[in-house]
C-alpha cells in the first residue's frame, strides 16, 4: 500500500477514534453503531446466500483492530487475521484486541502475509488507495480469497451527500477518493470474482431513527451512506 497512506495512518493511530467521532457526530451516532450495522448486514447476506461458516477471515486494512475483534464475534468458528500498512495501528491492535482467535500483522505492499481466507473483509480501504493503484489492490484481494470464498467490500457511498460532509470533517478522510458501487463491482469482476449481492446501508441519522425500520426495504436503493458488495471467487478460478 502507498507509503503516504501508511504515514498518514501512523500519524493518526493515537487519535483515530477522536478523528472519526468528529466526523460521525453529524449523524448523531458513534463508530460502534456503524460497525455493528455493517456486520449485521454482512451476516444477513452471508446466511441468505447459504454460505458455509468461514474458518479463516482476513480483515484487510484493519486499522486499530476493533472491527477485527467484532468479526470474531460475528463468525465464532473463524480465526480472524487483521492486516494494515500502519505499524502504529497494528501495535495498538495487538495491544487491545489480540487473542486466541484474533491476530494481526503489518501489510507491506498489497499482498497480505497470510494464507487465502474464506472471507476477506474490508471497510473504507479503497478510498485511501490512489485510483491508479486500485487494480493492484483488487487483484490482491482476489488472490487473498480462497477458491469458493468471498470478498465483502464496504465503502462510503459518494452518492450520499451526508457521507461527503462526514468525510470532510475527518482528517484522514478529507483527501480521500470515494468509489461508487458500480465501479467497485466492475473492479471486483475484473479480477474474476462473481457478484453475489449489493446492499446500501444507513439512510437515516439519529434524529430520524424512528424511520430506521424502513432501511431493510431500501437496501437496493443506491442512496445509503455506505454500501456492501459481496463477491465470490469461483471454485474453478
Amino acid at each position: 500500500m502507498a507509503g503516504d497512506a501508511r504515514r498518514a495512518f501512523d500519524s493518526h493511530a493515537a487519535d483515530y477514534e477522536a478523528e472519526l467521532d468528529r466526523g460521525l457526530r453529524l449523524s448523531g451516532e458513534g463508530k460502534q453503531y456503524f460497525a455493528l450495522g455493517r456486520l449485521a448486514a454482512l451476516r444477513r447476506v452471508w446466511t441468505a446466500a447459504g454460505r458455509a461458516e468461514p474458518r479463516c477471515v482476513l480483515d484487510y486494512g484493519c486499522g486499530i483492530g476493533d472491527v477485527t475483534a467484532l468479526l470474531a464475534d460475528c463468525f465464532p468458528r473463524a480465526e480472524v487475521i487483521g492486516v494494515d500498512p500502519s505499524e502504529r495501528c497494528i501495535e495498538r491492535a495487538v495491544r487491545d484486541h489480540a487473542g486466541p482467535r484474533v491476530r494481526f500483522s503489518r501489510l507491506d505492499g498489497f499482498e497480505p502475509p497470510a494464507p487465502p481466507a474464506d472471507l476477506v473483509h474490508l471497510n473504507g480501504v479503497v478510498h485511501h488507495v490512489p485510483p491508479g493503484d486500485r487494480a493492484t489492490l483488487f487483484a490482491a484481494l482476489a488472490s487473498a480469497t480462497r477458491r469458493g470464498g468471498a470478498v465483502a467490500l464496504f465503502e462510503n457511498n459518494p452518492w450520499n451527500p451526508g457521507t461527503r460532509l462526514v468525510m470532510a470533517r475527518i482528517a484522514f478522510d478529507r483527501d480521500a477518493n470515494p468509489i461508487a458501487a458500480p465501479a467497485a463491482r466492475s473492479a471486483l469482476c475484473a479480477t474474476g470474482l462473481q457478484l453475489l449481492a449489493t446492499r446500501f446501508l444507513f439512510y437515516f441519522p439519529a434524529p430520524l431513527a424512528r424511520l430506521r425500520p424502513l432501511e431493510r426495504a431500501l437496501e437496493r436503493v443506491p442512496l445509503g451512506a455506505q454500501y456492501l458488495v459481496l463477491a465470490e471467487r469461483p471454485l474453478a478460478s
